[in-house]
């Protein structure tokens, strides 16, 4: 991608606002060096990446890379034998325990979910927890190795301690000396140069045996180590010699064993790297409300409610543009209100970004091309420097990249002629972008030229688009009409602000015929479109209402059925209870006839008997009618 573009559509700021995302200083100069690719491969794997990161971000919260560094220059250091400082090899303690972290990170419960492009990289991630343990048990700080780092520290440490607490007691007794005590210029023990002293005064130093190691600036005071001590002092100093080789030997260990896992360290920074990189695009999709386009090759572009990314997000009003399917060049004219060159920017923006692996802030199937190359010619081009005015800086630009366009190119102009005569303007204007839809080279302009939007009327595979305008409130409402030509809406706007109604009268009075009604024509066809698109929208609310209706009367006549399937059921399940009971009474009467008959039952007792079965059989029939 030519620098100019990326310059002029300001991707530059997108990848800064990227790098802010990132964690690592390492992933912040990924981010910064990022620039759109052109295999479509590439690019739909970078979008992959960004999609599956934002995926995990919404599951788990985001994953820090803080405080990664590379580790290749003691790398490098220890294939040559060379033994690394506690702070470098706390450093490579820092990097496994990011590692450590993202490999904890990526291991929730995917059994549901399936495999996704970032699982191999989490995979190939080697925490080496041994290493990791053993440098912590032995670093405790940058200047702080642990006693038990090894068996010769803790020992010389022990004597060194013990030393310590003989100085202190030899000093202590000298101090508490009543005769040295009044030699002394001040009671405490002092160090110089590595050596317990006495600030004796200078008058007394004949009465304190000793080495003298310095005196004060006055020259009053002597401080003088004690003969007392000298040979615990020589002790003391050879004992930090040994345990400065006791260290050494605990950080050359250390570092032979990390010389061991070299490989894995160099490949755990990288990944890490890369996935401070894509969780950084993930988080800014995230907080830019961004989705993965579809992408094509040919040359089709179908943008749904985008929204510029550099701009407020709760205040900028989404646009809808296509390009590229019934037409391949689009102008966009009216008013300079800033809304078209939102516009403009916004599909090159989009591209660039998008090419990148990038999410885009607009609607779900939003849809983008692949281009080799984007060009554009926006903003002010005057250059002082080079003595042009802003028509030639824009003619030079314009040259520049005529060269080099193809079809695989998207071009894009602002403002496309201005900045010389109307007339000529418009004629170069009509030529340049003539030149390239012949070529089947999608395009892109804004103008205010009347020329271009007969033009973009009269010339097939050409249309125009307008931002629309509130005459009313005299604001743009930046919304994106494509199929409309824009108008000037000069002389409503000067009305607006107070200008005489005899004065626009009478510059009504100098346009054409021609003029007046082709901008008739084109509030006709304004109003016309905001009418069609009105009435689309009522259709559609009630297509969606009848949608709706209809749903609600498929969810009662399911109702209906399955209360009418329930009643059914529980009526065949109470009339075969009815049936058993009657085949229950019925076996049970014969039974008893058969019973009075043999026993000589008398009449009354075979009365009662009929009489419950009556009533029983008049229960049942109750139940049943219930």
């Amino acid at each position: 991608m030519n620098q100019k573009a990326l310059k002029v559509l300001e991707y530059d700021k997108i990848i800064h606002l990227l790098a802010d995302q990132a964690t690592s200083d390492a992933g912040k100069k990924r981010c910064l060096e990022l620039k759109p690719m052109t295999d479509k491969q590439d690019i739909i794997q970078a979008q992959t990446q960004t999609s599956d990161a934002l995926s995990r971000i919404f599951r788990k919260g985001n994953l820090a890379f803080g405080g990664l560094k590379d580790p290749g220059f003691q790398m490098k250091r220890l294939e040559i034998g060379g033994t690394l400082n506690a702070a470098e090899l706390l450093s490579i303690c820092n990097l496994l325990e990011i590692t450590k972290r993202a490999k904890s990170y990526s291991r929730e419960n995917r059994d549901d979910l399936p495999k996704d492009s970032l699982d191999d990289m989490f995979a190939r991630l080697e925490p080496l927890t041994p290493l990791l343990e053993e440098i912590r048990r032995c670093i405790l700080a940058e200047d702080e190795i642990s006693d038990d780092a090894s068996p010769a520290l803790h020992s010389v440490r022990r004597t060194i301690r013990n030393i310590n607490d003989k100085i202190h007691g030899a000093m202590n007794n000298l101090l508490n000396s009543s005769t040295t005590r009044s030699y002394l210029q001040d009671t405490v023990v002092t160090m110089r140069n590595g050596r317990y002293c006495l600030p004796v005064k200078a008058e007394y130093k004949g009465q304190v045996p000793g080495m003298i190691h310095d005196q004060s600036a006055t020259g009053s005071t002597l401080f003088i180590e004690p003969m007392s001590v000298v040979k615990l002092n020589n002790d003391l100093k050879e004992a930090f010699l040994k345990e400065q080789e006791a260290i050494e030997a605990v950080l050359a260990e250390l570092s032979n064993l990390t010389a061991q896992y070299s490989d894995f360290l160099m490949d755990n920074y990288h990944i890490l790297t890369d996935l401070d990189f894509i969780f950084a695009k993930a988080n800014l999709a995230k907080i830019q409300s961004g989705m993965a386009p579809i992408f094509n090759t040919e040359g089709r572009i179908r943008i749904r409610q985008g929204r510029h990314p550099l701009l407020n997000q709760k205040k900028v009003v989404p646009i809808d543009v296509h390009l590229g399917d019934d037409f391949n060049l689009l102008i966009v004219t009216g008013p300079n209100t800033g809304g078209k060159t939102v516009s403009l920017k916004t599909v090159g923006l989009f591209t660039l970004m998008g090419q990148a692996g990038l999410h885009i802030p607009a609607k779900d199937r939003s849809e983008l091309a692949i281009f080799n190359d984007v060009y554009a010619d926006i903003g002010d081009e005057q250059s002082i420097e080079q003595s042009l005015s802003t028509f030639s800086s824009h003619m030079t630009n314009i040259v520049s990249f005529l060269k080099k366009v193809d079809e695989r190119s998207l071009v894009l102009f602002d403002e496309l002629g201005a900045g010389t005569d109307p007339t000529e303007g418009a004629a170069l204007a009509i030529s340049i972008l003539s030149y390239l839809h012949q070529r089947g080279i999608r395009t892109m302009a804004t103008t205010h030229y009347s020329e271009l939007k007969v033009y973009a009327l009269s010339t097939p595979g050409v249309e125009n688009a307008c931002c629309e305008f509130d005459v009313e409130s005299l604001r743009p409402t930046y919304r994106l009409l494509i199929g409309i030509p824009g108008k000037s809406n000069a002389f409503a706007i000067s009305g607006k602000l107070g200008l005489p109604d005899y004065i626009i009268e009478d510059a009504k009075k100098r346009l054409s015929e021609q003029d007046v009604s082709f901008e008739d024509l084109l509030t006709d066809l304004e109003t016309s479109k905001r009418t069609i698109e009105k009435e689309q929208e009522e259709i559609a609310r009630l297509k969606k209402e009848a949608e709706d209706l209809k749903a609600q009367a498929k969810q009662r006549q399911e109702k209906l059925d399955d209360q009418r399937d329930r009643i059914l059921r529980e009526a065949n399940e109470k009339a075969n209870a009815i049936l058993r009971e009657a085949k229950e009474i019925a076996d049970k009467t014969i039974k008893d006839f058969r019973k009075f008959g043999k026993e000589n039952i008398s009449a009354s007792e075979m009365e009662k008997e009929r009489e419950k079965l009556r009533k029983k059989i008049k229960d049942t029939a109750s139940a049943s009618a219930m």
